[in-house]
């Protein structure tokens, strides 16, 4: 059943790299920005280079797209004053600056847990696909979560209704150092979703200047398709390389996929039958 769940997650994550990239990557340009940004974390092994493939890509359109017919837009009314963005954003880099700090310095398994989670939260553009490898590196190389048991549980959070970044309350629950259960799913709930709020806080009162920018809107495209990239080299390693092992594997997670894409089945539904499948091939076996 836990093989199943962690077929589903192939499944989903296929289909989200399928319908993202035929909206954010429409033209030539910017499906080469994909392909490179691909290329570059699927040759890497450091999970900074996620933000440095994000940012070659928004130079890049920025360079080959700028001319782009820009897209229509209103304004934004926002209640947010710009001395208010400013603490947001401050409040964004101080803690992750501060918090890499701490857990290097401090022998503190609920520093380190925060730590991973707002880094994580801190970095992902795009979608919470992307989010993956970070979290993925996070926990299963330190020996907090068993390879399984993560994947099985990233399967299961695809049928939950909300957020992806729910995942964190899982991973909070089953993490083997303190603090786990109830607090370590409220403190990963926190520390994931913070630094999203802290930078809607802190670019708020500046947007709806930049976006009206040719520029800007440029770069932006070229951001998100570089998160296209980044998803699509997540498809393959780790989810892919660790999950589809035999034809059989490969069966049902295209089996899930074509439920989502064509049949437009609910995720709950294709995690139940995916999990049904895992145990059918064990079963055969």
């Amino acid at each position: 059943m836990l093989h199943g769940l962690k077929l589903v997650a192939v499944a989903i994550v296929a289909q989200a790299v399928w319908g993202m990239a035929r909206t954010l990557c429409p033209d030539r340009e910017r499906a080469y920005i994909a392909v490179v940004a691909a290329l570059i974390i699927l040759f890497s092994t450091s999970s900074a280079v996620q933000i440095e493939a994000i940012a070659l890509g928004g130079i890049a359109s920025f360079w080959f797209c700028r001319n782009a017919p820009s897209t229509p837009s209103g304004r934004i009314a926002v209640r947010v004053s710009r001395t208010v963005g400013v603490a947001g954003l401050t409040g964004f880099f101080g803690l992750l600056a501060a918090l890499s700090v701490l857990r290097t310095s401090i022998a503190s398994s609920g520093i380190a847990l925060f730590e991973v989670l707002y880094r994580s939260g801190a970095l992902v553009f795009g979608g919470g696909h992307v989010v993956l490898p970070l979290l993925r590196e996070g926990f299963v190389a330190p020996g907090w979560v068993s390879d399984d048991a993560f994947f099985a549980g990233y399967g299961a959070v695809q049928a939950v209704p909300g957020p992806l970044f729910t995942f964190a309350a899982y991973l909070g629950t089953v993490v083997n150092p303190t603090p786990h259960g109830i607090a370590g799913a409220a403190l990963g709930l926190i520390a994931i979703f913070l630094p999203g709020v802290l930078i809607l806080i802190g670019t708020l009162p500046f947007w709806d200047a930049l976006r009206k920018r040719t520029g800007a809107q440029a770069m932006m495209g070229g951001v998100n398709a570089a998160v296209v990239g980044l998803l699509r080299a997540a498809l393959y390693g780790p989810l892919w390389t660790s999950a589809i092992k035999a034809p059989g594997d490969f069966g049902v997670a295209l089996v899930g996929f074509v439920l989502l894409t064509v049949w437009r089945a609910p995720p709950l539904l294709v995690a139940v039958i995916s999990a049904l499948g895992g145990i059918a091939l064990a079963a055969i076996k």
